[in-house]
Formats: structure tokens, sequence, C-alpha cells
């Protein structure tokens, strides 16, 4: 496992984009959770109890940053052969959109957007934020496993 991700990061490219997909998911998912405030100045607020949800927005950035560059490295290599990249490219897609789904400002949008609909979608999203979201750290973690073995094997590491 190391070794998987010892050769994909030791490309700078790779690192950069980890960076990038982690910082963005992070800062974008504390304002979206209303962690972080932006009007009238740059606040953060850490209410009592949502401790917890902190530390799933932190895990799921990480996971999304390590996954994410680990794909594209996979792409890379299998140009040729479509069939083999789709599952690792849909794992970490709905890893990172399921992550996303607190609407918390958002969601006056949606509502109004689509009415009734955007309503229960919104009240629903709110609800179910933390299982939604343990359930996209576990797409994650399954897709990071799998594209480790897949490389394993298609890159001829040794364990």
């Amino acid at each position: 496992m190391v070794q998987t991700i010892k050769l994909v990061f030791s490309n700078s490219k790779y690192l950069t984009i980890s960076f990038i997909i982690f910082a963005s998911m992070f800062v974008g998912l504390l304002i979206l959770s209303e962690y972080v405030f932006l009007d009238p100045y740059v606040v953060s607020h850490l209410p009592p109890g949502s401790e917890f949800g902190l530390v799933l927005i932190v895990i799921l950035s990480v996971l999304s940053a390590l996954v994410i560059p680990m794909n594209i490295f996979r792409i890379s290599i299998l140009k040729g052969s479509k069939q083999k990249m789709s599952g690792s490219i849909f794992g970490s897609l709905v890893g990172s959109i399921a992550g996303a789904c607190s609407c918390g400002p958002i969601g006056f949008a949606v509502i109004s957007t689509f009415g009734s609909i955007g309503a229960t979608t919104t009240a629903f999203l709110t609800n179910y934020e933390i299982p939604i979201r343990l359930a996209a750290i576990a797409i994650l973690t399954v897709t990071y496993f799998t594209t480790v073995k897949s490389l394993k094997i298609e890159c001829n590491l040794d364990s």
C-alpha cells in the first residue's frame, strides 16, 4: 500500500492535484455546513455537539484528496482500456458528491426554485447529513482499496 502511494505521489503533478482537491473540498464543505461564514467577515464557528460532523468533513476531504489523484494516475496508465477505468472513477465521483450533501445556505435557493420537492430534498439532506457522509466515506474507502489493488497488479508492485 505504501509503495503504491509513493509511486503516485512521487510525481509533483499528482501531489499538487491532491492539495487542490483537499483544500477546495475542505473549505467548500466548511462553508456549506456553516462552520465558516464569509459575510461580512470571515468567521468560523463550531457549535457544541457538531464536532463529529467536522471530523467527517476532514476525513472526507483527505480520502477524496487521496483517491482522486490515484485514479487520475490509473487513467494515465490505462489509456486504452475503458472498462477497467469505469469502476474506480464512478466510486470516487459518487463518494465525493455524496460528501457534499449539506445544503446550509443554498437550501433556501433550492426551496424557492423547486418548491415542495426542493423543501423535501433539503429536509432529507439536512436530517441525514451524517449517515450520508458516513456512506460517502465507506464508498471512498472501498474505492481506495480497489484502486491500490489494481495499481499493484497493473504496475507489478510487490506487497
